[in-house]
């Protein structure tokens, strides 16, 4: 998985922008304002954090040394993922839809249900 292929894939989920809030270095996608996903456009090799349940953030750490507690983030609901091919791209994807859903479930219930429309 390339950045491109990350973004494209991201931007294909209902009701998501992306944007620059924290510097040219950090591309950050949304879905109704709130982060779901954060790129680092200079690491190498491509790094990305993502939302998780804790306990599953804890299971994926010790399975992946390529998958790290949050960097700059809350190391219990994040996890920083470095797309060095040791995580199989079926998992990146689901890594990036769960952190997509775990934010849609925690918007308030009029804006969860106007993304289902």
């Amino acid at each position: 998985m390339n950045v491109e292929t990350l973004r494209e894939y991201c931007l294909a989920k209902r009701s998501v922008t992306e944007g620059f809030p924290f510097g040219e270095t950090v591309l950050v996608f949304k879905v109704m304002d709130k982060i779901f996903l954060l790129v680092s456009l200079d690491a190498s090799p491509l790094q990305f954090n993502a939302k998780c349940e804790p306990s599953k953030a804890i299971e994926l750490r010790e399975e992946y040394s390529a998958i790290e507690p949050g960097y700059h983030m809350n190391k219990q609901h994040w996890n920083t993922v470095i797309v060095d091919g040791t995580v199989p791209v079926k998992l990146l994807k689901q890594m990036i839809d769960d952190s997509y859903d775990l934010v849609v479930q925690s918007l308030p219930k009029k804006l969860r249900e106007g993304l289902l429309k």
